[in-house]
């Protein structure tokens, strides 16, 4: 009696297991066609000499390509990852020339826009040489994340990234970028890390003027080295701001 007890129980945890996999696969969304084009747009005005989008074609679901994260309850794209994967040996020849042919170039298509649930844009280590920071990224308000950092951007920051009020994370570095000042940063109100190294902040006077919530997190010690201070036209006095926030400007 015990043994057929245990093969029933078996039996029915076999069968509930069927089915809560069935009722999981049935209830899969898949991602929306209108995002689907939106990357499709995107994808066509980069420049992919390594094919590292290959998968991205229309006739199969857009959160199943690569770098695509889709939220599994809505389908809508949450996170875009397509940072070129990094170089482990560089002293390979071999590698380096394949790691310089993995990086994107192009432009960047505003389809992204269309992207209403986008929190997580990593375009970091591409190609984009002769190419702004386009403006339309400071409406994509749901942004929680942005990396466009070793991209090959040029001109000046442009203020609208201002408007991005829900970001955690902004990296911009070894660019070739200017500001004119800094007062774009008192949007970013939750904003915990900020990485502007390598970046001609010549132009910057108001220092000391930027207000942000993130500011008054006081944690550590905000410091520019001597080497960037030389840079600037109004030093930062040492220890004169203090930040919860991780703030390089080297």
């Amino acid at each position: 009696m015990a043994a057929f007890a245990t093969i029933l129980f078996l039996l029915i945890a076999a069968a509930n297991l069927s089915f809560s996999s069935c009722f999981q696969i049935s209830n899969y969304v898949g991602c929306t066609e209108r995002e689907k084009q939106a990357l499709l747009r995107f994808k066509q005005d980069l420049i992919d000499p390594s094919n590292r989008l290959a998968s991205w074609v229309d006739h199969q679901d857009c959160c199943k390509w690569a770098g695509v994260v889709c939220n599994n309850e809505t389908g809508y794209v949450s996170e875009l990852h397509l940072k070129n994967p990094p170089l482990d040996d560089f002293s390979s020849e071999v590698k380096y020339k394949a790691y310089e042919m993995s990086k994107l170039g192009g432009q960047l298509n505003p389809a992204l826009l269309s992207l209403k649930s986008l929190i997580y844009l990593d375009l970091g280590d591409n190609n984009f040489v002769g190419n702004s920071i386009p403006e339309f990224l400071g409406s994509m308000v749901s942004l929680r994340y942005l990396n466009l950092s070793v991209s090959g951007f040029q001109g000046k920051v442009p203020h609208q990234l201002g408007n991005l009020s829900n970001l955690q994370y902004l990296d911009l570095q070894a660019n070739q970028l200017h500001v004119e000042n800094l007062q774009w940063l008192s949007g970013l109100s939750f904003l915990e890390y900020l990485d502007l190294s390598i970046i001609n902040l010549s132009a910057a006077t108001d220092w000391l003027q930027v207000k942000s919530p993130a500011a008054m997190r006081m944690k550590e010690s905000f410091e520019v080295p001597y080497h960037s201070q030389k840079r600037l036209k109004h030093p930062v006095p040492q220890g004169t701001i203090n930040t919860g926030s991780c703030f390089y400007f080297c």
